[in-house]
């Protein structure tokens, strides 16, 4: 039979991605795949089958633990997606010699996991502690009340909506932000099941509510509600004050993972009710941030988008199997990747 684009969405299953530079990132259940826009305006695409941590270890795929599973698979795939994306985006001159190794990507990966944490945790715990101090407040100073974490909270969305602004007056940045939105817009007529086309997918638009950036909203007011319950019960450690806060930070770490699990259940179930006023309700924040994060993307990076989703539906066009899990092509343009479809598709009928 012939592989046609959205027939493969008979049986709809779940997709997501992330945008790369110049280029965007799939997600479906068997496999991933990157497509990148190169300098010369081919297309480098790289397809591999999933390692899905679940699968390894199903009691991950339960509520609750499979958001935090999750979270850890789409970092890794986001890390390598990145490493792949730089190096296709640059000219052939200054392409660096040698694939970037897994200790590299191990420590880039853990270098930006505490950098977030550093910047989403440390740092507004202890401007709000400092607050305290300065306005003399028993309540902001000790790190334990609800009104501690409430303001917290404010200053963790102030700190996210600042950097998340600064970037997008980058003008690469800028870019990666229209390659966000197409990669939305290729997921919204994946899930409406309409044909894989610049033009189905300039009809929707560029935010989604399972988008990354509605997660890290959902994060942090989740994290608000968590810490504001669970820290007045967490007694004092010490009579030195530094060492308290010191204390408390350092048990946000681990309560990073329940946080997590819920946040990404909440952004499952606005997704399945975004019809729904509950469902809007939910994802209303995280869209309204995608104002930002995401901007209107022109055809080329639309067509970026369809190849990378199409690629990560349909593995075994490219020859991607159990015993072959990952391959890396280029086409000229979009005709041919998709010639290159029809083709398998042709040679895969009885």
């Amino acid at each position: 039979m012939t592989l046609e684009k959205p027939a493969v969405a008979l049986q709809q299953v779940s997709v997501g991605g992330q945008a790369v530079v110049e280029g965007v990132m799939m997600r479906a259940p068997g496999a991933t795949s990157v497509a990148v826009r190169r300098p010369d305006g081919s297309l480098a695409v790289r397809v591999k089958i999933a390692q899905r941590i679940a699968s390894r270890y199903p009691i991950l795929a339960r509520p609750g633990l499979r958001g935090v599973a999750m979270l850890l698979e789409t970092m890794v795939d986001g890390m390598s997606a990145l490493a792949f994306a730089a190096d296709q985006a640059m000219p052939e001159e200054e392409r660096p010699t040698g694939a970037i190794t897994p200790v590299a990507l191990a420590l880039t990966l853990a270098f930006s996991m505490a950098f977030g944490f550093f910047l989403f945790a440390v740092v507004p715990h202890i401007l709000t502690w400092a607050f305290g101090l300065a306005v003399g407040s028993d309540a902001l100073s000790g790190g334990r009340a609800m009104s501690f974490h409430l303001l917290d909270g404010v200053v963790k969305f102030c700190i996210f909506i600042g950097f998340v602004w600064m970037m997008s007056r980058m003008k690469d940045m800028r870019r990666v932000f229209e390659y966000h939105g197409a990669e939305h817009q290729a997921v919204h007529a994946f899930e409406h099941r309409l044909p894989l086309t610049v033009g189905s997918l300039a009809s929707f638009p560029t935010a989604h509510p399972r988008c990354g950036t509605a997660f890290m909203v959902t994060v942090i007011a989740v994290s608000i509600l968590v810490f504001a319950v669970i820290f007045p019960f967490i007694p004092e450690v010490s009579g030195i004050r530094i060492l308290n806060q010191a204390a408390f930070v350092a048990i946000k770490l681990p309560l990073v993972l329940p946080v997590a699990g819920l946040s990404y259940e909440l952004i499952r179930y606005a997704g399945k009710k975004q019809d729904g006023l509950f469902g809007r309700i939910l994802s209303a924040p995280g869209v309204w941030m995608q104002a930002i994060t995401t901007q209107k993307p022109d055809a080329s990076q639309q067509e970026v988008a369809i190849v990378a989703l199409d690629a990560a539906l349909a593995p075994e066009a490219f020859g991607v199997t159990a015993l072959n899990p990952q391959k890396t092509v280029f086409f000229r343009d979009i005709a041919e990747f998709e010639a290159s479809l029809v083709v398998a598709g042709g040679e895969g009928a009885p």
